[in-house]
């Protein structure tokens, strides 16, 4: 049989990886949990029409053409299904047909796979797990909003600090200061501008005065302008000033300017130094309308964003109502990649078992069997040897696995059940299977900055 060769750009990770990945997620949930928001799973699959209507990450889904087949008929394009490329458009979809049993504001995050046909390169994936957080309502959405989503993803990575996970820097912007802003200096096409700025980390500033000229017909001094907006950065109302200066005023601009410096001011209140505004930051998806945000890891800026979203405002109808929204998407498979890749983060083993109950001899196994089932009855992950081998290599077995302690049962007519071994310094004593604990620390897999 042929060796395996791994499959570009669908990550599988080592157990302790995956560890590193559980715990990165739990981290997550708890503190989204902890603002409010209930967790829900949408299906994998959309209606391709949907998808391809909402910005040009369209160009990337993955179609499936047999799930809809009969009698060997294709389906037409209008009947299509493709996998969805992120959460936010299935969750449109999951608030317009459930709007009638969701109580608004409706607040919840979702930890799903998605999956796009690009290209794969470094922190970049065709299969990959987000975790995202929204709220939406009917109508209108305060704006307060708008400061909660950050603030609740930046208080999440302030505690996954703790397990060596690098600061964050959450960048923001408003897609109304933005528009006001194109449209003031005269040009048309704001979609087309945003996604060219939106690749000014790329290309760089000539690049993009390049593009701007070539690709949405802005003169010279148009490109320029959209360049000095693209400079301007700030935590605090001066950023008004920067913007003020380059002497365009349209209502749509001061609008999208105020709500960006209640953003910035209202986070930096609640978490200090983390969320900045950035006037380059754009997103390249058209259905954001407000507030965009982008994260990357401090001292890791080269992989690009780790967590990003916006606000959006008519991506949501049932027919009756418009349900406004805000939220972000944190992803998870590119942070871990790059936590593994340069050894930032370590699991203290890659399995949950605690405790390897050894075996004196096959006849015997009951006994050992007998030892972890009241083990586990207290919450303890424990396994029974494999083989009734010699318990030198018994201990080997669990010392190549991390398993941190080995329980010898006690001899044929010996009083009690036996003792545990502590295999990292070797004490060794009587315990009881229905009262002894280990340390805290040992009894799940430790996730912890490496060594």
């Amino acid at each position: 049989m042929a060796r395996p060769v791994p499959l570009s750009g669908f990550p599988e990770w080592l157990p302790e990886g995956r560890a590193v990945e559980t715990h990165l997620l739990e981290v997550l949930t708890s503190t989204f949990e902890l603002y409010g928001y209930a967790g829900i799973e949408t299906r994998a699959v959309e209606p391709l029409d949907a998808l391809l209507s909402k910005g040009e990450t369209s160009k990337e889904v993955y179609v499936l053409r047999r799930l809809q087949a009969e009698d060997g008929v294709e389906p037409s394009s209008t009947d299509q299904l493709g996998l969805h490329f992120d959460l936010t458009v299935p969750f449109a979809r999951y608030v317009a047909e459930n709007s009638g049993r969701l109580a608004f504001p409706f607040k919840r995050y979702q930890v799903q796979k998605a999956w796009r046909g690009e290209r794969p390169q470094d922190g970049r994936f065709r299969e990959f797990t987000q975790a995202d957080l929204d709220v939406v309502a009917p109508d209108t959405l305060p704006a307060h909003y708008e400061v909660e989503v950050p603030v609740v993803v930046a208080a999440a990575f302030e505690r996954l600090r703790a397990i060596g996970v690098p600061p964050v820097r959450i960048a923001v912007n408003n897609r109304r200061l933005a528009q006001g802003f194109y449209e003031g200096v005269g040009l048309a096409d704001v979609d087309g501008t945003l996604r060219v700025i939106d690749k000014l980390d790329k290309i760089g500033p000539e690049g993009v005065r390049a593009a701007l000229q070539a690709e949405v017909g802005a003169s010279p001094e148009q490109a320029q302008a959209c360049l000095d907006l693209a400079s301007i950065t700030g935590s605090d109302a001066s950023v008004a000033d920067a913007v003020l200066a380059l002497g365009v005023r349209t209502p749509l601009l001061e609008q999208g300017l105020q709500e960006l410096i209640t953003l910035v001011e209202g986070a930096q209140a609640q978490v200090p130094g983390v969320v900045v505004a950035d006037l380059k930051i754009a997103r390249g998806l058209d259905y954001y309308t407000g507030s965009v945000y982008e994260t990357t890891l401090v001292g890791h800026e080269a992989l690009g964003s780790i967590c990003s979203g916006g606000r959006y405002d008519s991506l949501v109808s049932d027919g009756s109502h418009t349900y406004p929204g805000v939220g972000m998407s944190v992803g998870v498979s590119r942070l871990v990649s790059r936590l593994l890749r340069d050894g930032l983060v370590q699991a203290s083993r890659g399995v949950p078992t605690a405790v390897l109950v050894a075996v004196i001899d096959e006849e015997r196994r009951a006994v050992s069997d007998a030892i972890a089932g009241r083990l586990r009855a207290r919450g303890i992950p424990t396994e029974v040897a494999p083989s009734a081998a010699k318990f030198g290599k018994q201990i080997r077995h669990a010392d190549r696995r991390n398993i941190p302690y080995v329980w010898f049962p006690a001899g044929e007519g010996a009083a009690g059940d036996g003792e545990v071994k502590d295999i990292r310094s070797g004490d060794q004593v009587a315990a009881d299977p229905d009262g002894w604990l280990p340390p805290e620390a040992d009894l799940r897999p430790q996730v912890r900055p490496a060594d």
